[in-house]
């Protein structure tokens, strides 16, 4: 029963890694290349011993100088195509782990971008970067040069014992017979290195995180002085994961020192064995000189197969975590027979009886049977204090979680069975928190439509009240707006985001209060551009001030999660309910709201 246990966990060691089998099975060629290179290499190491025993058998004991020549012009042959042969393996087992690598990167983060928000809810960006980048140089090194010492260790030790097994079985057998007691106390020690490696891993994925989100809100960091708080909170992570590091390193470094003093102490015990033998003649000096060199070669392999059994134990550590990315399902995934949404689009949105929790916060409900439909073509504000459920309308139209209740239909057809590429393309976002990528202001426009020309990107910035401003830049559509939209105002990475928006030209407008954060000359820029975006557009406007929704055809009042109050800004403020204190709140005077923006 405990060698079936241990059984079990030595294969759950290495099963991490044996997912990552089909990704080499990509390159077979290159694979079987590295192995024929692979075993010549080990088959010449091990046909040097053998010329060593007649060279010492014959060409010493006969004086034979002519005899030695030969054997050592013999050994620089072997000698160079050992060299050709490892040169070549080198070569092509290297370049194996970096095309593995590089494929294992490109398909985690593809799937990483599809993932459904609620799995970003709960995981750390920062750490899911440690595992694209030190997991996979973890990975590069099993698949590369460990896996190929592995190879090379395990098919020279094997035939070194029976190639020993040749030279003197006597001998072979008291060798062999040690192999138990060094093979799994290794395979022990590489359980506890993997399960170390793994803890190591966590830790730094989690001082990655950190100092990814520092180092991105630096200037928050600077502006409350909090340079001395960060640095120490760093330091102290990178001490956590220092000690975490040196445990999985000591463990190795046990595995590596036991592995060698095993093997090395049964092998010189055998050998004083057998210079017995040759002082009582029963061995020749060349057959045990083979014998040694032979056990040299058992013992060199099992020391550093001992080393690779560490490596591919932490390897196994980080394809585990790797793995577990890949296995992460997409809460939100395209029906089994998708509806086709109706062409031409309509632009109509409803909700029916819509409930939702967060699946982060599943005790607290956001909206609670909300019920409402915009026509197309219609523009519809969205108000409520904080809280409400306003944001959230946005993020169950776009699919990014499906409600606990209701449905909510686009143009008739209900969310979870239309495609969700499909739904996506019908909508467009200007939302209140700009993203802006650290790409040219041509990139950023044309984000959402990558092959668009220049003039088509051009056209929707002058829409957009942008052209003016971008020109004036040192290299115009061509200049990089920086990290995060750094270097830009946030009119301009506003104005960025609606020529963004004009450019996917979907029927569907979704604003969530684009000029809350501007000031007076800024607001008036991006009012006017968005003017023009939401003409012959259905539009849902999310208002935290009030100023922005006077033109809106209908104003739904959230509150809780429910709609309170429908109507007009007119109508809603004569009933004097929610609406109205929102309004006394915002506005210095209710005859006059058009002159009152905040």
């Amino acid at each position: 029963m405990a060698e079936a246990q241990d059984d079990k966990q030595k294969n759950r060691a290495m099963r991490p890694l044996g997912r990552l089998i089909p990704y080499l099975s990509r390159y077979r060629s290159m694979v079987a290349a590295a192995v024929v290179f692979l075993v010549l290499a080990a088959a010449t190491t091990l046909a040097l011993p053998l010329a060593v025993r007649r060279m010492v058998d014959h060409g010493f004991a006969a004086a034979d100088g002519s005899f030695i020549n030969k054997y050592f012009a013999m050994l620089l042959v072997l000698a160079a195509l050992l060299a050709v042969a490892s040169a070549l393996r080198y070569y092509y087992v290297i370049t194996i782990g970096e095309r593995v690598v590089a494929d294992l990167r490109r398909e985690v983060f593809a799937h990483v971008t599809r993932l459904s928000p609620s799995f970003f809810d709960v995981n750390q960006s920062g750490e899911i970067v440690s595992r694209l980048t030190a997991d996979t140089t973890q990975i590069k090194a099993a698949f590369g040069s460990a896996a190929s010492q592995a190879l090379r260790n395990t098919i020279l030790c094997l035939g070194a014992m029976g190639m020993m097994i040749y030279t003197s079985t006597q001998l072979s057998a008291l060798v062999l017979g040690a192999i138990p007691l060094i093979v799994f106390p290794l395979v022990g020690f590489g359980r506890s290195v993997r399960k170390r490696s793994r803890a190591a891993q966590d830790t730094l994925a989690h001082t990655s995180a950190f100092a990814a989100e520092t180092i991105g809100a630096a200037r928050t960091v600077q502006a409350f002085t909090g340079e001395e708080m960060a640095a120490s909170r760093y330091g102290q992570a990178v001490e956590d994961a220092y000690d975490a590091a040196r445990v999985a390193i000591k463990a190795r470094a046990l595995l590596t020192g036991f592995g060698i003093l095993l093997v090395f102490g049964s092998i010189v015990g055998v050998l004083w064995y057998g210079a017995q033998n040759v002082l009582s003649g029963a061995m020749t000096a060349g057959t045990l000189g083979q014998f040694v060199l032979y056990s040299v070669i058992v013992a060199s392999s099992l020391g550093q197969l001992s080393e690779v059994w560490g490596e591919l134990s932490a390897a196994g550590g980080a394809a585990e975590r790797l793995t577990e990315l890949l296995q992460e399902v997409p809460a939100i995934r395209d029906p089994v027979a998708p509806v086709a949404l109706p062409v031409p689009a309509l632009g109509e949105v409803e909700f029916s009886s819509v409930s939702f929790a967060y699946p982060a916060r599943v005790s607290a409900i956001t909206l609670n049977g909300l019920s409402f439909r915009v026509a197309p073509g219609e523009t519809v504000a969205i108000v409520g204090p904080s809280g409400a459920g306003k944001s959230t309308v946005f993020s169950l139209l776009l699919r990014f979680y499906d409600p606990t209740s209701g449905a909510i239909k686009l143009d008739g057809v209900e969310l979870n069975r239309a495609r969700v590429a499909d739904i996506r393309s019908r909508l467009a976002i200007v939302p209140q928190d700009v993203t802006i990528f650290a790409a040219s202001i041509h990139d950023n426009i044309a984000f959402g439509v990558p092959n668009a020309s220049r003039e088509a990107v051009r056209a929707a910035a002058i829409s957009a009240q942008a052209d003016e401003f971008i020109s004036r830049l040192d290299l115009g559509y061509d200049t990089l707006a920086g990290e995060r939209g750094i270097t830009l105002s946030g009119g301009q990475r506003q104005r960025i985001a609606i020529a963004r928006a004009i450019l996917k030209d979907a029927p569907v407008l979704l604003l969530d209060e684009a000029t809350s954060a501007l000031d007076a000359e800024s607001e008036t820029l991006v009012q006017k551009a968005l003017d023009g975006l939401m003409r012959n557009r259905t539009t849902l406007v999310i208002a935290h001030r009030l100023a922005t929704v006077l033109k809106a055809d209908r104003i739904l009042v959230l509150d809780h999660g429910r709609i309170v109050e429908e109507g007009t800004h007119q109508s809603l403020i004569a009933r004097g309910g929610l609406y109205a204190k929102l309004a006394r709140l915002q506005f210095h005077d209710l005859e006059h709201p058009s002159a009152a923006a905040i």
